[in-house]
């Protein structure tokens, strides 16, 4: 049938668009009062603009066209990021720090997870130019906080460190081959494929990344980890961090979880990284970290990170809320009732005209009250069932 949509491609109808709606201003108001300036980027740009270094998971997921104008390869943009660290490292050019924030839809060719739609809204914040955990713990305080104010309560976060998989392959001749499968069997824990995988590789290099899928749960991970792991600077760094974030996030989240194999966006990635779980959601309902290095594909890499997040994935998870309920007016040629009309909607309320003034329709305006003439002047009553 021509009307059907595409799989994993859905309308919103009023109520999801109104709520979510409101979502979007909530979050960039909250954001907006941190000092972050919105950006709205074009949703098509050309392809090797969107598509970040050697992410083969990027590449896939967007969807690809042919410019009739220029003859190029465009692209519709499946994730905001990239765009923002392009107007960051050109269009403004801040010499210190920067921060931004988006909210827009995006297209993805095949739905991330289980439940997801191919056309997220996503919404997010990214800050450049600032190395130290001070930036990443207000992105990551910020992203709690978004959760805090839509009511959205009993989330998990989950945070791990690019840097530990980093600093084991660091002095190891490691083919691009081999690292994206040692990526692949960490993110799924796949241990059987990970001892075949590290077998060339130095015993003490082994024994640390098989470790890895082991090393997840509470704050204890940390000390179990610095036990296992080597003594390397940058291990050690990282472990620092994370225990340092977990002590300050506690208050704002549920629960706080450290997971060394959660190696998500590695290649986009650069330091810690974090993902938000619900229990009433199959995936991640918030992901974010360090990615020092996507400005280099734009000439200009400058330290930065942010997160994003799905409205549309997180509707389902909002609080129950009562239907807002309007005002019937009827529809009459009386100045004394446009003035009454106007009066209400200055004050916030809902008012709809009942153009076709027959009973048996009124009930789909949801309308609780309606506007009546008594004693010459207009009155606002409840509508008697």
């Amino acid at each position: 049938m021509k009307w059907l949509l595409p799989e994993y491609i859905r309308d919103m109808l009023p109520d999801e668009a109104w709520r979510i709606e409101q979502m979007r201003r909530d979050v960039l108001q909250l954001l907006r009062s941190s000092g972050y300036q919105l950006v709205a980027p074009p949703l098509i740009e050309y392809a090797e603009s969107l598509l970040i270094r050697d992410s083969v998971d990027m590449d896939l997921r967007t969807f690809k066209l042919v410019d009739q104008l220029s003859g190029r390869t465009l692209a519709l943009r499946a994730d905001i990021t990239p765009q923002v660290a392009r107007i960051d490292a050109h269009l403004l050019n801040r010499q210190g720090i920067a921060r931004l924030c988006y909210a827009g839809s995006v297209a993805h060719t095949q739905p991330v997870g289980v439940m997801s739609t191919r056309e997220p809204l996503q919404i997010g914040a990214e800050l450049y130019g600032h190395s130290g955990i001070e930036s990443d713990l207000e992105i990551q305080r910020l992203m709690l906080q978004a959760f805090s104010l839509l009511g959205i309560r009993d989330i998990h976060l989950d945070l791990g460190h690019v840097d530990v998989f980093q600093a084991l392959l660091a002095d190891e001749e490691v083919s691009g081959e081999l690292e994206r499968a040692l990526f692949i069997a960490l993110q799924q824990k796949d241990v059987p494929t990970l001892q075949g995988l590290v077998r060339t590789l130095p015993v003490p290099v082994q024994n640390a990344l098989l470790a890895l899928p082991q090393l997840h749960g509470g704050a204890e991970v940390i000390a179990r980890s610095r036990s296992v792991l080597p003594q390397q600077p940058r291990i050690t760094a990282a472990l620092a961090q994370l225990e340092n974030a977990a002590q300050q996030l506690q208050p704002l989240a549920g629960s706080i979880g450290i997971d060394l194999a959660e190696l998500r966006g590695y290649h986009y990635h650069s330091g810690m990284v974090f993902a938000v779980y619900h229990p009433r959601s199959h995936d991640a309902i918030a992901l974010g970290g360090r990615y020092d290095n996507v400005g280099k594909t734009f000439g200009r890499a400058r330290p930065a990170t942010g997160f994003s997040m799905d409205l549309r994935q997180l509707y389902p998870l909002l609080p129950q809320q009562a239907q807002a309920r309007a005002i019937l007016a009827p529809y009459r040629a009386d100045p004394a009732l446009d003035a009454a009309i106007v009066a209400l909607r200055e004050q916030g309320e809902i008012v709809v005209i009942d153009l076709l003034g027959k009973a048996e329709y009124r009930s789909e305006l949801n309308c609780d009250r309606e506007l009546v003439l008594r004693d010459g002047k207009w009155i606002v009553v409840e509508v008697k069932n």
